[in-house]
């Protein structure tokens, strides 16, 4: 590291140049050397990029500035490549500190960070999918990367100076990494794109859409939308790569001034004796003879795999042969690849027989669980999943406590796939980044078409149980869920159904394949999904295993991925054509009143005595929102009926001209009586008003505990209650 921070000393030994790029070097880090800071302009605010203040044992460590937010990306490569693996050793994380926000967690018991969130897990993956596919095939040096946030703008999120921050860390470590990469999030203001607007902006607005690039291409998308259409969501996806282009220069300049030392690797591929005896000996063997529908086409595989295994073990000799039979898989994992992608752009036939725009069959249930409150079984091909829905008063809502937000997830999805549904042992645990990245892109294509909380108050948890895959589990996930909360009976403003799209180029000819399999994904160079209604989008997630892609590329592949959508959901609607009009027997009732919000304190009472006294008699859920909301659940309809009643008595304001039946006298005096109306609310009857003849004494009229009926008949100017008895009785006398 001393001979990176000499370099950047060097580097600064020339005068600033005037530009579009703003310089500064101080000599204030601990070695006597310059700190080094470039900055420009990115949608509308100054982007600054700073080397050498902090992180000196770091193989490259960067600060990146952006309003008031303040990220440090730092980059650990290890020296020696790791041997034995068959995959790329990068870790990428995010981490969030509540300081950063000037917060303390709302946790009663624990205040340090701990456990990543899954809002910084789903962050991690944002940063990591762009950058991964960017280093050469067959690298094998462990690398992580690490973003974290010291200080939070509140006006934006982080997320895209997070990437920024870990690109340029990775630009500066001197490894083989194929960037730089930005990202930007991008929303619709008066239908137009627009970055780096606020939070709100994009929780109440039609678009959510996060995209990250290289120069040339785009790398990565992600999106919420309401039923956004194809042609804008194209717009923005050109947008944003525009607009991440300074943010990209900036990393190109300081990659120039600064210098780096080019790390000496060593590719981890097979050795290329092996790779021409594999395919050498499966080059009859592939093609049509291994086309067919899944699984027979998997089961046809395996055992190709198993008679190579015969082969080289006869030919090697069995110990020699173990010695080196990853490395004869790997090879033949190649080979299997090379003839899907020679399959799709040569001879346009995709590995099952498909045609490229060909839906796998499908076949679904709803219904299937008899306690469960909504479910159903979705089939696509090989790839299955199960969804379960439960409803719960919203009392049951996630409280969402991070370093950017704290409040209430009303709906959420889960996510499993063990270690069965892909034909492994593999130990169970508790989720990963992938079962977790998956629930939430289910769970965010169907947000935009849940019913508002007033109209439906309710928590909603969805559960997708993977049962098999072959491709697109997530697309599955959602497809399963939408259909498992109309089983429900949750009132959607719109159905959902989602597809997977695949792409195989070789630089000169592209195709789009829809509803990819894990052959066409594995072989391919991407992976888009994308959900939507009838009308238009609601979730996007494209991740690129190639150098990007142009936006008319990706508008093609939404426009081919609408078709598919339509036919899933023509599909779907087959099964269960709307909502149930009747929840499940055994989902909750919840109904909600509104009540003064001045009026809250009467109905918990003191340390919750009343709501608590409420609770026991009526045998009712009761949640109550700062706003006067007042939220009542319970399987009996007569529950909910009591405890409204209950609570609508403690919480009445006194109606003049209304009459009172059954009221409490509290005192009887020589002028008359006080009778109680409402909890806490007592008015005077004076004797004068108890009878319609003369009364001497109000005591041989009433006494105290007795119930009668009273009129109230005013309220003074000091909020005293005149009541009187013989008006009532007179009404009660002309019904009767």
């Amino acid at each position: 590291m001393e001979h990176r921070l000499s370099q950047v000393a060097a580097a600064w030994t020339l005068s600033p140049k005037e530009g579009k790029y703003r310089y500064m070097a101080q000599t204030i880090n601990p070695f006597g050397k310059k700190i080094i800071k470039l900055s420009t302009d990115f949608c509308r605010r100054e982007l600054s990029l700073e080397v050498g203040r902090v992180g000196f044992r770091t193989s490259a460590s960067v600060l990146v500035r952006y309003g008031d937010t303040v990220v440090l990306g730092t980059a650990m490569v290890s020296p020696e490549a790791v041997h034995g693996m068959d995959y790329f050793p990068l870790s990428i994380d995010y981490e969030e500190k509540f300081y950063a926000a000037g917060k303390i967690s709302g946790s009663r018991f624990i205040k340090r960070e701990g456990r990543p969130s899954d809002e910084a897990i789903l962050i991690g993956r944002l940063i990591d999918r762009p950058i991964r596919p960017l280093w050469p095939k067959g690298y094998r040096h462990e690398v992580q990367g690490v973003a974290t946030v010291l200080s939070l703008d509140p006006d934006f999120r982080p997320d895209a100076i997070a990437m920024i921050a870990m690109s340029a860390a990775f630009m500066l470590s001197g490894v083989p990494f194929e960037g730089p990469v930005a990202g930007v999030r991008v929303g619709l203001e008066n239908g137009k794109p627009k970055a780096f607007m606020s939070s709100k902006a994009y929780d109440e607005g039609e678009l959510d859409l996060v995209v990250a690039g290289t120069k040339d291409a785009i790398m990565m998308v992600e999106a919420g939308a309401r039923e956004v259409s194809e042609d804008v969501v194209a717009e923005a996806l050109a947008y944003a790569h525009k607009a991440i282009q300074p943010a990209i220069d900036l990393q190109q300049e300081l990659v120039k001034k600064i210098g780096t030392t080019a790390q000496e690797y060593e590719l981890v591929l097979p050795a290329e004796d092996i790779q021409k005896a594999v395919e050498a000996w499966t080059k009859d063997k592939l093609g049509g003879g291994l086309r067919a529908p899944y699984p027979e086409r998997n089961d046809l595989v395996a055992d190709l795999r198993y008679k190579m295994h015969e082969h080289f073990e006869k030919e090697l000799g069995e110990e020699e042969f173990q010695a080196v039979k990853g490395i004869y898989d790997e090879a033949f994992q190649m080979a299997i690849h090379k003839d899907v992608r020679e399959g799709i752009l040569k001879d346009g036939v995709r590995p099952d027989g498909r045609k490229t725009t060909e839906i796998r069959p499908l076949s679904s249930e709803v219904g299937i669980l008899p306690r469960a409150h909504g479910s159903s079984l979705f089939t696509r091909g090989v790839t299955q999943a199960l969804n379960i829905v439960t409803l719960a008063p919203l009392s049951y809502a996630q409280m969402v406590d991070t370093m950017e937000k704290e409040g209430e997830r009303r709906y959420m999805h889960h996510y499993n796939a063990p270690g069965y549904t892909v034909g492994e042992v593999r130990r169970l645990g508790s989720p990963g980044r992938r079962e977790i990245g998956h629930g939430y892109l289910a769970e965010r294509a169907m947000t935009a078409v849940l019913p508002d909380e007033a109209d439906f108050p309710y928590a909603i948890r969805t559960v997708t149980e993977i049962m098999s895959q072959n491709g697109s589990t997530s697309m599955a996930a959602t497809c399963s869920s939408c259909m498992a909360l109309m089983d429900a009976g949750v009132p959607l403003k719109a159905p959902v159904s989602g597809i997977a799209m695949g792409l195989m180029t070789d630089g000169k000819k592209a195709v789009i394949l829809s509803d990819i399999a894990d052959a066409e994904d594995f072989a391919g160079d991407m992976d888009f999904k994308v959900t939507g209604t009838a009308k238009g989008i609601t979730a996007l997630q494209m991740d690129m295993k190639v150098h990007g892609l142009s936006v008319d590329t990706l508008k093609q592949a939404l426009l081919q991925g609408k078709d598919g959508r339509a036919a899933i959901l023509e599909h779907m609607l087959s099964v269960i054509d709307g909502p149930r009009k009747e929840l499940s027997p055994y989902a909750p009732r919840v109904e909600a009143i509104t009540i003064n919000p001045e009026k809250i304190r009467e109905v918990i009472g003191k340390g919750g005595e009343t709501i608590n006294k409420i609770i026991a008699e009526t045998g009712a859920e009761i949640d109550i929102k700062d706003d006067g909301t007042v939220m009542i659940a319970s399987p009996d309809k007569k529950s909910i009926d009591a405890a409204i009643q209950f609570i609508r008595h403690l919480t009445a304001e006194p109606e003049v001209g209304k009459i009172y039946e059954d009221c409490r006298v509290v005192s009887v005096l020589d002028f008359g009586a006080f009778v109680e109306i409402l909890p806490g609310k007592e008015g005077l009857v004076h004797v004068s008003e108890m009878k319609e003849e003369r009364v001497e004494k109000p005591s041989d009229v009433v006494k105290e505990g007795d119930r009668v009926a009273v009129k109230l008949v005013a309220i003074d100017d000091r909020g005293r209650l005149q009541l009187s008895m013989k008006a009532a009785a007179r009404e009660t006398d002309k019904k009767g």
